[in-house]
C-alpha cells in the first residue's frame, strides 16, 4: 500500500469488516470470549491514545503560553519517550508474533493484517519525525532557550499527525483483530 493510500483510508475497508458485522464493537465487553488478554491489548491502545493527547495538548499549551516551558520540556521528554518507546515495542510484537498467529487462524484477513503492518511502517516514519522535532526543541531549550519556541509550530504539526494517524490505525486494528479473536476463541 502506498503512503498516499494509507493517509486517504478512512476506517477499515468494507471487505475487512466481515466479522465485525457479526461481532460489533458494542457487544465485545459482554462476549464470553472477550478475555483479559484482549482487554489488556486494547488497554495498551488506550494508553497510546492518551500519551499522544498529553504530548499534543502540552505542546498547544506551551505554544499558547499557558504552560511553563520547563514543565513542558519535562512532560515532552517523559511522555514523548513513553509514547515512542512503547509504540515501537508494541508494533514489533504485533508484526512478528500476534499478526502471524491471527493469519494462521483466519487467512481471509491476511490482506488486512498486511495493511496494518504497512500502517506500522508509516507510524515509524511519523515517530521518527516526532522524535527529531521533540529532540530539537529539547536541545534548544537547554542550549538556547530564546530560540526554542520557534520549534513549537513544527512540533505541534508532528503531534497532530501522530494523534490522527494513531487514532485511525488503532481503531482499524481493533475492528479487524478483536472479531477474529472472538470468532476463533483465541487468547482466552
Amino acid at each position: 500500500m502506498t503512503q498516499n493510500n494509507i493517509h486517504k483510508r478512512q476506517g477499515l475497508p468494507q471487505e475487512m469488516q466481515i466479522l465485525l458485522r457479526d461481532y460489533p464493537r458494542e457487544a465485545w465487553p459482554d462476549h464470553p470470549d472477550f478475555a483479559e488478554s484482549i482487554q489488556n491489548w486494547m488497554g495498551a491502545h488506550q494508553m497510546f491514545r492518551q500519551l499522544g493527547q498529553i504530548v499534543h495538548n502540552s505542546t498547544e499549551r506551551v505554544l499558547d503560553r499557558n504552560m511553563d516551558p520547563e514543565l513542558f520540556a519535562n512532560r515532552l521528554g517523559q511522555y514523548g519517550n513513553l509514547l515512542v518507546r512503547n509504540l515501537h515495542g508494541h508494533h514489533g510484537w504485533e508484526d512478528h508474533h500476534f499478526f502471524p498467529e491471527l493469519e494462521a487462524a483466519d487467512s481471509r484477513f491476511a490482506h488486512g493484517l498486511d495493511m496494518l503492518e504497512n500502517d506500522h511502517v508509516e507510524m515509524e516514519t511519523l515517530l521518527d519525525r516526532l522524535t527529531t522535532s521533540a529532540n530539537r526543541y529539547l536541545q534548544l531549550a537547554q542550549l538556547s532557550p530564546s530560540d526554542a519556541p520557534a520549534e513549537l509550530p513544527a512540533l505541534l504539526k508532528e503531534t497532530n499527525a501522530i494523534g490522527g494517524f494513531l487514532d485511525r490505525h488503532l481503531t482499524d486494528e481493533e475492528d479487524l483483530v478483536v472479531p477474529i479473536l472472538l470468532h476463533h476463541k483465541l487468547r482466552g
